[in-house]
């Protein structure tokens, strides 16, 4: 799952329940793949970045626990390049994970997907992990929660692959950000009323952490080896181990 990127114009994903009722609606599902691309940065190849991260670490026929799966984005870039994985998929919308087995098509077969969070995953252990597109939902507490939970669920020394929006929270610093990420998304064809709309949702209400917060509080869930692999405009991604 990603963030107002699917529907720039709905509210943001929050914990519990609001999460799987801000991406349930017909519209913002039918229009899941458009908004990503033109409001992350680099999104096609962040998500083969992230299978190669993956792959330094996950065996030819791997396990992969993928956090946030609805809409089956880089489920489809991860089962293409890499033949012998299968995945387990997790996600609170049922909707979204719907959209996800016809996104994978013939590769369906190849992924479990589960309703709910990251409780509702099995228990492993897995080869590595992904979470791409879905913290900055998460207030901290849910989100260390999170992290712990993929953690416990990891082979000693798997991978965890994630990103999310993640920049400077100071005063006149949001406001800075957020306003490139909106011009991005203009320049690259995204409705200006919409973009608008996206960080006026994303500064008021999704509880985004500066990167220093992000790395510290995976550190705080375990993880060793927190190394910055993707920075752009207001996204940041990391791969972290398990102990």
């Amino acid at each position: 799952m990603t963030i107002d990127d699917k529907d720039a114009h709905a509210s943001p994903k929050r914990s519990g329940e609001d999460l799987a009722a801000a991406f349930s609606d017909a519209d913002a599902v039918s229009r899941y793949a458009d908004g990503p691309v033109r409001l992350v940065p680099g999104f096609h190849h962040l998500q083969r970045m992230s299978a190669q991260l993956l792959a330094e670490h996950v065996p030819a026929e791997g396990r992969v626990l993928v956090v946030g799966a609805g809409g089956g984005l880089e489920l489809k870039v991860f089962a293409e390049l890499y033949s012998g994985w299968r995945f387990d998929g997790v996600d609170p919308s049922a909707e979204m994970l719907g959209l996800a087995r016809q996104t994978l098509g013939t590769l369906a077969s190849r992924a479990d997907l589960h309703h709910g969070y990251i409780e509702n995953a099995p228990r492993g252990p897995f080869d590595g992990a992904t979470s791409l597109l879905t913290l900055h939902f998460l207030p901290r507490e849910d989100r260390l929660r999170t992290l712990v939970e993929i953690r416990k669920r990891l082979a000693p020394g798997a991978p965890l692959v994630l990103a999310h929006h993640s920049f400077p929270q100071g005063a006149g610093e949001k406001e800075l950000w957020l306003n490139r990420f909106a011009a991005f998304g203009i320049a690259s064809g995204f409705p200006e009323t919409l973009a608008r709309q996206a960080i006026q949702g994303i500064g008021e209400r999704l509880p985004v952490l500066s990167p220093e917060q992000d790395e510290a509080l995976l550190r705080e869930a375990g993880f060793g080896g927190v190394s910055l692999f993707y920075a752009a405009l207001t996204f940041r991604g990391w791969v972290a181990y398990a102990p």
